[in-house]
């Protein structure tokens, strides 16, 4: 089946372009024009992935993020969100509340299919059987996309699994910034080394009691600990 991807936005010329451009790819668009509508559709058509436009009627983009994130049936889907150039504290807020990726306006429609791409790559990575990594209080279960911290599961989104799957998979080995922008979110090049940190702050504190796992390296990444 061809992959399902919600294009939130209020601008029906934007819609329209992106729409043929998903087609085209091979994706099956689906659409919303405001952010109650975008909840409603994301709960009953549940979409492999959703590009959210942060402004909204209704609902902006941060709390529909925001609201999916809390919903464990939503926690897990990619959200790709449209920022302004010049909002950059949008971009920062909305990586803080869940967002795997981003595109700042204007943008191009065949960048953006690329982004999308990349993005539900990245979500199916780690797809081989018997991949279960058991460290300390920390479960890893990669072909299911699951994480537990003593016993409880713990609901991570997306890139957010990776970073952790991957750092784990390199237990004790540093992982610069550029290297995980690289190998997590598929960037040929740095782009914004910052995101790396925000996702990193976001993982600490959903995997609460196994945060000291993961080491900052000053001034050059992070590392899972060899002795955890």
């Amino acid at each position: 089946m061809k992959p399902k991807i919600l294009v939130v936005d209020d601008e029906l010329d934007a819609l329209e372009v992106l729409g043929f451009k998903l087609r085209e790819a091979g994706f099956t668009p689906i659409f919303a024009t405001d952010g109650l509508k975008a909840l409603a559709a994301i709960r009953a058509e549940r979409p492999d992935l959703v590009v959210l436009d942060l402004m909204l009627p209704e609902l902006d983009g941060l709390e529909v993020c925001k609201l999916m994130r809390r919903d464990p049936a939503t926690a897990g889907i990619p959200v790709l969100m449209l920022t302004a150039k010049a909002a950059e504290m949008d971009r920062v807020v909305g990586l803080e509340l869940g967002a795997d990726d981003y595109v700042t306006k204007p943008y191009s429609p065949r960048e953006l299919v690329l982004r999308i791409r990349k993005l539900l790559k990245r979500t199916k990575a780690g797809d081989d059987p018997g991949d279960h990594l058991h460290i300390g209080m920390l479960e890893i279960d990669i072909p299911h996309h699951a994480a537990l911290v003593a016993g409880k599961s713990v609901t991570l989104t997306a890139t957010e699994f990776n970073l952790l799957a991957l750092l784990a998979k390199r237990r004790g080995r540093v992982q610069t910034r550029e290297r995980l922008l690289q190998d997590v979110w598929g960037y040929e090049t740095a782009i914004d080394t910052r995101t790396v940190d925000t996702h990193m702050r976001r993982l600490r504190e959903k995997i609460g009691p196994v945060a000291d796992y993961l080491e900052t390296i000053r001034g050059v990444g992070y590392r899972f600990k060899a002795d955890s």
